[in-house]
């Protein structure tokens, strides 16, 4: 039996007030492209402040186009983190009632992202695909 978040808690949740974003660089890859929603899901290799490695329902900036991204490719991700830090009061229902052990409320906005050339350093050194 799940228990009900009450009214109060849920309007602090909604309402609750981002602060100016810190800019985050992390490396990880695509898991799924959302061509008409242009978003993406990453997975990245260095947790996010709140301890995350998957970060769902990214807009992708206006410049990128979806049809130019590769699932399961390494990519540098430039991310903008924006946290809404919760009051004491809702910090403590979540705990105790909820067994949810959280303090803030966090958003992720993909700022840019760059193809990352992995393979070139295990490359052979003999023949080249272009020769």
């Amino acid at each position: 039996m799940s228990k009900e978040i009450p009214k109060w808690a849920q309007d602090e949740i909604k309402n609750a007030k981002f602060g100016k974003p810190d800019a985050v660089t992390r490396t990880g890859y695509i898991l799924e492209i959302y061509d008409k929603d242009m978003r993406i899901d990453a997975q990245v290799y260095e947790a996010m402040e709140d301890g995350r490695k998957i970060i769902e329902g990214m807009s992708l900036p206006k410049k990128v186009k979806p049809a130019d991204l590769m699932k399961g490719t390494v990519y540098e991700f430039a991310i903008n983190s924006y946290k809404a830090p919760l009051g004491k009061k809702v910090v403590e229902f979540l705990k105790k009632e909820m067994d949810i052990d959280m303090n803030a409320i966090y958003q992720f906005e993909l700022t840019g992202l760059e193809l990352m050339d992995v393979d070139s350093d295990s490359a052979d050194s003999g023949e080249s695909e272009e020769e």
